[in-house]
């Protein structure tokens, strides 16, 4: 059976970002379609899904 994920936590269980819902603040960032960001975005993410306030210090508005 192959993992699909490439991303684990700590102990070495693998973790599948799409099973975590994105934050308000990622749907409103001009990062949030570009692929090359997608792994630093994920592990943004993964890494803050616990806290109580989301912050992303590479947080781009989109123009509108």
């Amino acid at each position: 059976m192959e993992n699909e994920s490439n991303y684990f936590d700590d102990d070495g269980t693998a973790i599948n970002p799409n099973l975590f819902p994105k934050p308000q603040l990622c749907l409103s960032c001009k990062k949030n379609e570009d692929e090359s960001e997608e792994i630093l975005c994920n592990l943004t993410r993964l890494d803050q899904h616990y806290a109580l306030f989301f912050k992303c210090y590479a947080y781009e508005k989109l123009d509108t």
